[in-house]
């Protein structure tokens, strides 16, 4: 692709993130703060929208690649801007889901392996898309990681295995610089909103299925570790203190950081790109296809987790922890 069609798309990205802009505050597509949120302004929802034009624009592009994941994103994203507007019935948003996951598989060709794999899958597929939209909670952090992950997986493909279209890697990163323009910011322009978070979500946990079946390797997986610590961690303390885990919440370490120590959004985000990268470095230099690695990685980073979890945190708050002295 060249510097000049690159420099074009970004353009017309850029000018389609501030059309939405006015169509949203037009139609009144905002988010109002209450006691849950980690921000105080009133601010326009749903500019992640623009992952899934940008993923539209490369599919007429380049000459209509990967239709079924197109046709399961654009599904999933419309069903979850409908839901940011005007709050859907779950059953029709999950049936959505699953309709979406399902054209996903079909695109990977996994219903030609065998059965047990479409579990497997669709545990992993599922749980990141949650995990996703319950870490976008504070400026910068969906468009910051997801930016980081586009990179790995961009490195991935360039250096090391072939697995997808280039073309899409850098159309879905620069659709993540634009975002970031606005919303990478202490007073961000934009959320991304459940579109944003889920059809970004979409967009990785595809790309990553695409390495993994192409490479055998599972330790892929890793590039979204951090992540995944800090929403089973928390999942698991709420499930100790017997909260309901589908409830909304600000138990998640990066809320703690930002809410209650008053990190500043952007050095909290600062501080979740810095690890993830770590791991990403340690993955790609290091691990391979060592799955025992890869076993060794995620025990080391759970117990380091973990205990700055407890040191920061403390066990009342994480576990409503009662002395019997």
């Amino acid at each position: 692709m060249s510097l000049i069609f690159i420099i074009f798309i970004l353009l017309v990205l850029l000018s389609l993130e501030i059309l939405y802009f006015k169509l949203a505050d037009h139609f009144n597509i905002i988010d109002k703060p209450n006691h849950r949120s980690s921000h105080t302004a009133v601010t326009i929802r749903g500019g992640g929208i623009i992952f899934t034009l940008a993923a539209l624009i490369f599919f007429c592009a380049f000459g209509f690649p990967y239709p079924y994941f197109v046709l399961g994103l654009f599904a999933i994203s419309l069903i979850s801007f409908l839901d940011d507007i005007l709050t859907l019935n779950n059953k029709i948003r999950l049936a959505i889901h699953l309709l979406s996951v399902l054209l996903m598989f079909y695109q990977w060709e996994l219903f030609s392996l065998p059965w047990f794999w479409l579990p497997i899958a669709l545990v992993f597929v599922i749980g990141t898309i949650n995990a996703y939209n319950f870490m976008d909670g504070i400026n910068g952090i969906t468009g910051g990681y997801s930016l980081l992950a586009i990179a790995t997986l961009y490195y991935i493909n360039d250096y090391i295995v072939s697995f997808t279209s280039p073309e899409l890697l850098i159309v879905v990163g620069l659709s993540l610089l634009v975002f970031n323009f606005f919303n990478f910011r202490k007073k961000a322009k934009c959320f991304a909103g459940d579109v944003g978070s889920v059809s970004i979500a979409f967009i990785i946990v595809f790309l990553l299925g695409q390495l993994i079946i192409q490479t055998q390797n599972f330790s892929y997986v890793l590039l979204l570790l951090f992540y995944g610590l800090d929403t089973v961690t928390t999942i698991a303390f709420r499930a100790i203190r017997k909260e309901n885990i589908f409830e909304a919440h600000r138990s998640h370490f990066y809320q703690f950081l930002s809410n209650e120590k008053k990190l500043p959004h952007l050095l909290v985000v600062a501080i979740y790109i810095g690890v993830q990268l770590i791991i990403n470095l340690t993955i790609i230099n290091f691990i391979g296809t060592d799955l025992l690695s890869a076993l060794f990685l995620i025990i080391a980073s759970a117990m380091l987790f973990l205990i700055v979890r407890f040191k920061m945190e403390g066990k009342q708050r994480l576990l409503k922890y009662k002395s019997i002295d």
